[in-house]
């Protein structure tokens, strides 16, 4: 008989798959009926909530999750520490060189734009009207990992729910440092060129940095090539208006990097890195696209079934919207997809997302392979029970689930799982 792909095959029935389904649906009515929207998404949430909580008491593998905490909390430590190189990074890229070069320079090319431009005329209204529908952000992408975590409560997916977390987090952390170090390399213009001067309060001119080494040899092509041929900076950067230093203490070797105006200069820190938002030059690669196929690879890989394939489809729709609603360039979204992949292929080489019971069970089964044929053999049922029974047995773990202190384990990791989600969702920008 011939089997079926590996995506379409989920773990433990559709619950998972449905809930998901259940949730985006909810969530798009905001577009078509923001009433009923305000009525069904407090009642769905509810329901989700109070199903978990009620799991809680009959979960089996409380002493997995403990084994994965302190992995999942330094996967978070080390995810913090990749945003906050990432939000510091953003700031500087669109600091660097000035709201005047934002401003007058033009977007790059970009053949992914003009295909879905030319697709408009192509394509029936009805199809176009669903490819411009906002039917999936980034927060659902989060939201829907999420509830894949929290599902090794109903077994939909194996646990620890904690590892899962842990993984994503990591393979999130590598991939935000590397998107960090690619877009501060070249800095590319936006594709949306109003964008610095609508969102960011930071000088006109650039930089001295840039006014020494770039801007005498951005235009000109006899400059450019007497700097390739004397491979140094030889002509005179002209001059420009002081940059403003703030007294940051320690923090002050930050400044030429964020460059600060003296209406927002004071510090609390620099109002919370301006609150982490996105920047306004190009980006590579997307850091939105980045969460939506790390989202859809942990799915399938933990979940699978027809679920999976449809959060490949809203992957696909996202990549097209970043284009079409011109967030990112084209290859910004192509460079995220194949690096959200291989990213999360890499770590699953030594991070494996299972429990480890049933390897337990598989060796000691090998270890008395011999004793049960024999009892087979001998019709002996009594037997075959003990044995069946030793590998049980050999399986538990030495903490005792239904111990206060692993219930008090159970409670703090169900409480701060959920006060992070809650942060994640009201301090930052769409999650």
């Amino acid at each position: 008989m011939k089997r079926s792909p590996a995506i379409l095959k989920n773990r433990r029935g559709g619950g998972l798959g449905f809930a998901a389904i259940a949730y985006i649906g909810v969530d798009y009515l905001r577009f078509i009926s923001p009433a009923w929207h305000a009525r069904l998404q407090p009642a769905l949430w509810s329901v989700l909530a109070v199903a978990a909580i009620i799991r809680v008491p009959f979960y089996k593998h409380w002493s997995s999750e403990l084994r994965s905490a302190i992995p999942f909390i330094c996967a978070m430590l080390f995810l913090l520490s990749a945003l906050l190189f990432e939000a510091i990074s953003v700031r500087s890229v669109t600091a660097v060189l000035g709201l005047d070069w934002h401003k007058d320079t033009p977007p790059l090319p970009d053949v992914g734009q003009w295909l879905l431009l030319s697709l408009n005329e192509k394509l029936p209204q009805m199809v176009v009207n669903i490819l411009r529908a906002r039917i999936i952000g980034l927060h659902h992408f989060l939201m829907l990992f999420i509830m894949l975590a929290f599902s090794v409560l109903f077994e939909s997916v194996e646990a620890p729910g904690l590892g899962i977390g842990a993984r994503f987090m990591f393979t999130m952390g590598i991939g935000r440092l590397l998107r960090a170090i690619t877009f501060i390399s070249t800095i590319l213009p936006s594709a949306r060129p109003w964008c610095a001067s609508a969102r960011f309060l930071v000088p006109q001119h650039p930089h001295p940095w840039v006014q020494k080494y770039y801007v005498p040899y951005a235009t000109d092509s006899n400059a450019i090539r007497n700097i390739i041929n004397w491979d140094a900076a030889y002509a005179d950067p002209g001059e420009y208006d002081a940059e403003f230093r703030p007294n940051w203490g320690p923090m002050s070797f930050l400044i030429d990097f964020l460059r600060p105006t003296a209406p927002e200069g004071s510090s609390a820190w620099y109002h919370l890195l301006k609150k982490a938002s996105g920047g306004c030059n190009d980006l590579i690669y997307s850091g939105h696209m980045l969460v939506a196929v790390l989202t859809a690879m942990a799915w399938t890989e933990a979940y699978g079934g027809y679920s999976s394939a449809l959060i490949w489809i809203f992957v696909l729709h996202s990549a097209q919207r970043e284009i079409r609603e011109r967030h990112h360039y084209s290859v910004d979204v192509f460079v995220a997809i194949y690096v959200g992949i291989m990213l999360w292929k890499m770590t699953g080489l030594f991070w494996p997302m299972k429990d480890e019971s049933k390897g337990r069970r598989l060796r000691k089964l090998e270890k008395i392979q011999g004793r049960l044929m024999r009892a087979a053999k001998d019709d002996d049922i009594e037997e075959i029970r003990e044995l069946l029974k030793e590998v049980e047995v050999s399986n538990q773990v030495r903490e005792n689930t239904r111990s206060k202190a692993m219930w008090l384990f159970a409670g703090g990791t169900i409480i701060f799982t959920l006060t992070i989600v809650l942060l994640a969702f009201t301090l930052t920008s769409d999650g």
